[in-house]
């Protein structure tokens, strides 16, 4: 998912983000969801999603659970920081898995660090100090990881309830989830409108696309969080799972894992996975940016 800190001019109303992520687990799972809907006689459209009550906040508003279905492919998404509850994908036997990590009930979101499924913003990944400088001005966050800011800070946008519409056609099914972000919301300068729209194609991907705009200039990095593992949860960890990563540099981190603005190489490292291999193989090197983790 290619997403960037952008920002708009002082006085201008404009696209500060537009990007697409397609997740390509069909073909991880060697086509399951393509052949259970082969098998299916599923065709373009999908099934329309439906929409049941998961659970209520402590303030008492209640969270709804989407269902979506194309393509031989299950996604499950709540209107509570728009969480990947679930993912499920058949194998080439038509067996299948949940590859998502969640939980079952809203209590446990609510108390979890893990960020299992959520939508991140308004800024991915820490912010050091807490602090930036834009056209001039300096911005300070709360700060949630010590001594930065981690994923928008303690109320980021995985904790916030989504509004959500939902959609079917010949392109996909899926929701459009929506959420107006105030002017100086977690320190945040501009107001920001979000969209993220989930679809589920005809073959069984799962699609993200991330929208959004700003009255004024301000910093935005859009993301989604959920865990996998491609043999099902429950099935023990991913180790064992091949990995191939197009990558000859890698970005070192400090000891609170702020980048440190090095662009370092993979070769003779653990993180060289250019030509393939087990995640588990060299993660235990001792390399001293694993330990960091």
């Amino acid at each position: 998912m290619a997403t960037e800190p952008l920002s708009t001019g002082p006085t201008t109303r404009r696209t500060v983000l537009a990007g697409a992520a397609a997740v390509g687990l069909t073909a991880a799972m060697a086509g399951g969801a393509q052949a259970a809907s082969a098998a299916s006689g599923a065709t373009g459209g999908g099934r329309h999603p439906v929409r049941e009550l998961f659970g209520r906040l402590p303030d008492g508003t209640e969270v709804h659970r989407w269902t979506l279905e194309n393509g031989g492919t299950r996604l499950r998404v709540l209107s509570y920081g728009g969480i990947v509850q679930s993912l499920e994908i058949p194998d080439r036997r038509g067996r299948y898995a949940n590859v998502s990590l969640g939980f079952d009930n809203l209590d446990d979101y609510l108390k979890a660090t893990t960020f299992f499924g959520a939508l991140i913003g308004r800024y991915g990944n820490r912010i050091a100090g807490g602090r930036f400088t834009l056209d001039g001005r300096t911005y300070q966050l709360p700060l949630n990881d010590g001594q930065n800011t981690l994923h928008g800070g303690t109320l980021g946008y995985d904790k916030r309830v989504w509004d959500v519409e939902p959609f079917s056609g010949s392109s996909g099914v899926g929701l459009v989830l929506s959420y107006l972000s105030p002017d100086a919301e977690m320190g945040y300068p501009g107001t920001l409108t979000v969209k993220v729209t989930y679809t589920l194609t005809p073959r069984g991907s799962w699609r993200i696309d991330y929208h959004a705009t700003t009255d004024r200039a301000t910093v935005v990095n859009l993301t989604n969080h959920t865990y996998y593992n491609l043999a099902g949860e429950g099935s023990g960890d991913v180790y064992g799972h091949e990995l191939t990563l197009d990558a000859s540099r890698y970005t070192p981190v400090d000891p609170t894992l702020i980048p440190t603005g090095e662009l370092a190489r993979v070769a003779a490292t653990p993180f060289d996975f250019r030509s393939g291999k087990t995640v588990g193989r060299d993660i235990r090197a001792g390399h001293p940016q694993l330990l960091r983790g």
